[in-house]
């Protein structure tokens, strides 16, 4: 597939990038930081500057135009409520009305494991923006017509990963989830039709990515 990631500096989309050209998909990674280029490109996808908070809804469907499927990696990084807002949720809706519009048949959303009204943190918590900001995008993928899967993995590490998974994770027991097992999951589901139309919550756990795909039906 053509797939473009956004969020193509983060450290989640530079692990997955590799895993999808070796897959053997046509891999597109749209960055707002030209210095970043190099770093992308190092990993096999071609490299698109562009700013997801500044481009409007035609800017986006221009750029997804072709593309088979989308993977959201992008966030603002927490710390500016407003740029939560603009990024974490205004941005990711519009991408996906673009995916939408463009034509894009599949999106996968890196999303989190407390992204849930269940699991609201108080309304006074600096968290809490960010967390209304991905339930609000979460809940508008759930409302498309895109072949959707949100993924919700625990707090992130930098630890390696062997794609072994917990998949009965739940935001309250303080699931883990190496970033590099994100990655693998990303990747797997991709292609994958038996996770069309799911939020998979998982931490680091026992169980090989593909046993637990098969789990599922």
């Amino acid at each position: 597939m053509r797939t473009t990631i956004f969020g193509g500096h983060g450290k989640v989309a530079l692990l997955l990038a590799p895993l999808l050209v070796e897959a053997g998909h046509e891999v597109r990674s749209v960055i707002r930081n030209p210095d970043h280029v190099a770093d992308v490109e190092a990993t096999g996808a071609t490299a698109v500057v562009s700013s997801v908070e500044d481009a409007d809804l035609d800017a986006l469907t221009d750029l997804l135009r072709g593309s088979d499927a989308v993977v959201w990696s992008a966030g603002a990084g927490g710390g500016d409520p407003e740029r939560t807002d603009a990024v974490d949720r205004d941005a990711a809706i519009r991408s996906m009305d673009a995916a939408v519009a463009a034509g894009v048949g599949r999106y996968v959303m890196v999303s989190f494991s407390g992204a849930s009204p269940d699991h609201l943190v108080p309304e006074d918590d600096p968290f809490r923006r960010y967390q209304d900001a991905k339930i609000a995008a979460d809940d508008h993928l759930r409302g498309t017509d895109l072949g959707w899967t949100v993924l919700g993995p625990g707090a992130l590490t930098t630890e390696a990963s062997d794609g072994r998974v917990n998949p009965h994770a739940s935001s309250r027991d303080g699931d883990e989830s190496p970033r590099e097992l994100v990655a693998r999951v990303a990747a797997a589901v991709l292609a994958d039709e038996r996770a069309v139309g799911r939020t998979l919550v998982f931490g680091k756990g026992d169980v090989p990515v593909e046993d637990w795909l098969a789990s599922l039906g």
